[in-house]
């Protein structure tokens, strides 16, 4: 905010390059218009589970029955838990942990129920590049069939507190 007015006459009409330039990003945003609607109806980014209202502590009961009939074991400390292909498996977000540590087959489909305890937590899978954003209060449903074997790192991508640079889990994909 200026303290004096501006004189009279100091503004002047845009011309040669910057006139351009204000063309340019105008089509831009013309171009933009069109393609955010259409890939948001045409594109296959979007996220194709579904969503139901939970309470955090039913969402903590499910995963804890989970891990009692499935687990196969311990990773640092963290239960290792290998789901029936075409089953149901779950992931608890927590500040500042992703529990448990999912053992998947490769070609199989699953149903993975994903939830947060606390606050908002952002879900990225690593290499894959795979983002959802997990909220308290709801079981997200991600279909999801593994392409490929590996281990894929689990990343909070949701600023959520001091340990958030803590936040990660795994999937380990088998043959």
């Amino acid at each position: 905010m200026s303290i004096t007015t501006q004189p009279p006459g100091w503004f002047r009409a845009p011309e040669g390059a910057e006139r351009v330039w204000i063309g340019v990003a105008f089509l831009w945003c013309m171009v933009m218009t069109v393609a955010m609607p259409y890939w948001h109806f045409y594109g296959k980014q979007n996220a194709t589970g579904d969503s139901y209202r939970v309470t955090p502590i039913e969402f903590r009961d499910r995963v804890d029955r989970f891990i009692e009939t499935y687990k196969i074991g311990e990773d640092k400390g963290v239960p290792l838990v290998a789901p029936p292909p075409g089953g149901d498996a779950y992931l608890q977000a927590q500040m500042w942990k992703w529990t448990p540590v999912l053992q998947l087959k490769k070609g199989q489909t699953y149903r993975l129920h994903i939830s947060s305890m606390d606050l908002q937590h952002g879900f990225s899978l690593q290499p894959v590049n795979m983002n959802f954003q997990v909220l308290p209060g709801y079981d997200h449903i991600l279909t999801l069939t593994p392409t490929s074997s590996g281990e894929f790192s689990i990343v909070c991508n949701e600023f959520c507190g001091i340990g958030h640079h803590l936040m990660t889990g795994r999937i380990l994909v088998t043959e």
